[in-house]
């Protein structure tokens, strides 16, 4: 189809109606974005030809997604959310900023409140018997001095790549545990080493990946927020090497700074510093902190997380 619309008064005056530029109430902000926002889906049907029967095919494709709640989800699959982290980073070189440990996506499984542990945390129930992995860190400045009551915030999965909350056969913050640097820097946890998963097979990202011939699977990997008054807070990740999805990952999260090894310990003395009597896997993540005197820049961005006032 040849017709083009999107010039015409009609059209132009029927974006400023839906926006409500034409009505002095609401939100300037909200306006503004809709306006575009209609603007170039008006746009994209006009110059992709969509038909009535695709356009409500990705409408009910939305309320599919609605019920499954998967609109987190989805967002990380097609790039947004690491596309944020890319507009952040810019900021951050533009602002002088940049340096320091990677940030990258967030994800949506984070739950506000874990236990606070000083300098060494336990963070697995014990009810699944996986690999012990011990998890060892220090948290200096970029100037590679050590960060004292820095609070390292980890969470992951588990053996089925399930997260606590979420799952509720787990325990309350089973595998969620925040932890404060001692006078070194260093934090230190016990876990289990977590496992990958992909999206709900049946579900409506996987859905839509299958469309676009992509698979739906995240490698094994561990979350952190690490944060002090003074410093950028961090949001990052790190992905386990050796996983089959280690520098594959459906939702873009992997940086090459961000890939660690899990290490195999055999040593008997080295298990007993942990308390442990048999080998274990341990995982060195070290972090580095950026000097910050904006306070917008010192706490994580506002957004919906569970059991977050």
């Amino acid at each position: 189809m040849t017709v083009k619309t999107m010039e015409t008064q009609q059209v132009v005056e029927l974006l400023e109606k839906v926006a409500g530029l034409n009505q002095t109430g609401g939100n300037d902000r909200v306006k503004t974005i809709i306006h575009r926002l209609m603007h170039d889906i008006f746009q994209i049907v006009e110059d992709l030809d969509v038909t009535p029967e695709e356009f409500w095919s990705a409408v009910y494709y939305i309320n599919d997604l609605g019920k499954n709640g998967e609109a987190a989800l989805l967002a990380p699959g097609l790039g947004m959310d690491h596309y944020l982290d890319i507009r952040m980073d810019a900021a951050d070189e533009q602002a002088g900023l940049a340096g320091g440990t990677p940030r990258t996506i967030e994800g949506p499984l984070y739950v506000a409140g874990a236990p606070l542990s000083e300098g060494f945390a336990r963070m697995d129930d014990g009810t699944q018997d996986g690999e012990t992995m011990i998890i060892i860190g220090q948290v200096t400045d970029q100037h590679g001095q050590p960060v004292a009551d820095a609070i390292v915030d980890i969470w992951h999965a588990d053996l089925k790549g399930a997260y606590s909350y979420f799952d509720p056969s787990q325990s309350e913050y089973n595998l969620r545990r925040r932890i404060k640097t001692d006078a070194e820097g260093r934090y230190a946890a016990q876990s289990i080493i977590p496992s990958g998963y992909g999206c709900p097979p049946e579900g409506s990202t996987q859905a839509l990946l299958n469309l676009l011939g992509r698979h739906g699977n995240r490698p094994a990997h561990i979350h952190y927020f690490v944060s002090k008054a003074g410093y950028k807070h961090l949001t990052t990740q790190i992905n386990l090497a050796g996983d089959e999805y280690t520098y594959d990952d459906f939702a873009f999260a992997t940086r090459e700074e961000l890939v660690v090894d899990a290490v195999r310990v055999e040593d008997a003395a080295a298990a007993e510093q942990y308390g442990l009597n048999k080998p274990f896997t341990q995982v060195e993540f070290n972090i580095q902190l950026v000097s910050t005197d904006k306070a917008d820049l010192q706490s994580r961005h506002e957004r919906q997380r569970a059991l977050e006032s």
